[in-house]
């Protein structure tokens, strides 16, 4: 089994180019199933779930292509609705085709996702959002199945917050006859990605990144040429890396807009941060201030970033309370940076982190995706030798990242 093995200790200094967004490929991937034709979708990460939905898309007749950073599918051959358990057990983001396949070829049948075990993530709010455009939607065997003869627009409103819901219903709401109203919306920036991209096949959508968004749905949409947006987790990873290092990073082909919860904590904890366009020069200092942080909806602090931050918090000279308000199983990395000497205390949702003057390198385990980069920014810091096992959730969503770290001076291999 693979490991990652750092000798920490080492100010990182240099230059990283952020690759894109994970959390928007996939759902534009998705998106590509409601038309024929041959779609490229650039800036697409080399990442496990990238691969694992492509053969989802394969597995449906669906072509799927990939030259070096760009995604060439053709789902003109689109003949099996179905997504199934052995493909969407590793992955939660393959629930998004669904939406699509009911649009376009009237029924889908898509296993129940899997994913991190990070906390209950059910999609009864994809599943109602359906039903009100009018499809029927039965739960068998671990199956989704769904089927209209013809998809009408409807006002939707969701009771709690969903990224992937809202991403589900507004893929196929673009080809519902008449309006679509969706309300309580997610308003992350993937949301505004995906609907930059269903634009540019023609659907008629506005207020994408606001909590109402409005769909006019049309008649057929055409192949599209899209870029896909930078990770903003990807980019507040190595936001932290500098701050933890004590480092200088410059970091480039982001959008600071993105993290402006982050990186406010960031500067809080004493972190100089310097935006210029496109790029981030974040420099660390020796004493990190400690901050308390509650992770909320975009665009507060993401759920994304609790983990990283709390790595950072381990070296504060103070007392941090961290608050998780969005999943109630993201502190399954406390037990690990405990092994390196952090001093901290969850009960609930709630993490008291008391700052440590050093951390002590150990072996560890990553137990979910975010979970891993927290385990890296710690063991990048800590005296010693950090082996980390279980990184086949590292592969899920960061892109070459020991390569990134090593050329900015970091001792990180993979064994």
């Amino acid at each position: 089994m693979k490991t990652i093995v750092i000798n920490g200790g080492k100010k990182l200094r240099g230059e990283v180019v952020i690759s894109g967004a994970k959390n928007a490929a996939l759902p534009i991937l998705a998106a590509g199933l409601l038309c024929a034709g041959k779609h490229r979708i650039s800036n697409v990460p080399r990442l496990a779930d990238v691969t694992t939905f492509g053969r989802i898309l394969q597995n449906m007749g669906t072509s799927f292509e990939r030259q070096d950073h760009d995604i060439i599918i053709d789902s003109t051959g689109l003949a099996n609705p179905e997504a199934p358990y052995d493909l969407v057990r590793t992955m939660r983001a393959s629930v998004l085709v669904l939406g699509p396949l009911v649009a376009r070829m009237g029924k889908a049948r898509v296993s129940l996702p899997g994913g991190c075990a990070i906390g209950a993530r059910p999609i009864n709010l994809h599943l109602m959002g359906l039903e009100k455009l009018g499809a029927t939607v039965e739960i068998e065997h671990g199956y989704v199945v769904a089927s209209a003869k013809k998809l009408r627009g409807a006002h939707i409103y969701f009771d709690t917050i969903t990224v992937t819901g809202t991403e589900n219903i507004m893929m196929a709401a673009t080809l519902a006859e008449g309006e679509t109203t969706i309300e309580n919306a997610a308003r992350e920036p993937e949301i505004a990605d995906l609907a930059n991209a269903l634009i540019r096949m023609g659907a008629k959508i506005e207020g994408a990144g606001t909590d109402v968004i409005k769909i006019q749905g049309v008649t057929s949409l055409q192949p599209m040429d899209y870029i896909v947006m930078p990770d903003r987790i990807e980019t507040g990873t190595f936001v932290i890396a500098a701050a933890i290092t004590n480092g200088s990073i410059l970091i480039k082909n982001c959008f600071p807009g993105h993290l402006d919860a982050v990186l406010a904590k960031v500067k809080e904890a004493g972190a100089e941060v310097v935006i210029t366009g496109n790029t981030i020069h974040v420099i660390g200092k020796s004493q990190i201030r400690p901050v308390n942080i509650k992770t909320l909806e975009y665009p507060g602090f993401p759920t994304d970033m609790q983990a990283q931050i709390m790595s950072l918090m381990t070296l504060a000279d103070g007392t941090s309370v961290i608050n998780e308000t969005i999943f109630e199983n993201r502190f399954t990395h406390v037990a690990e940076l405990r092994r390196m000497g952090a001093d901290i205390e969850a009960e609930g949702r709630t993490a008291i982190v008391k700052g440590v003057q050093k951390l002590s390198a150990a072996p560890v385990m990553a137990t979910d995706l975010r979970a891993s980069a927290s385990l890296i920014l710690a063991g990048l810091a800590a005296e010693g030798q950090t082996v980390i096992s279980r990184i086949y959730h590292l592969d899920r969503g960061y892109e070459n990242i020991e390569q990134k770290l090593s050329a900015m001076g970091a001792d990180i291999k993979r064994v």
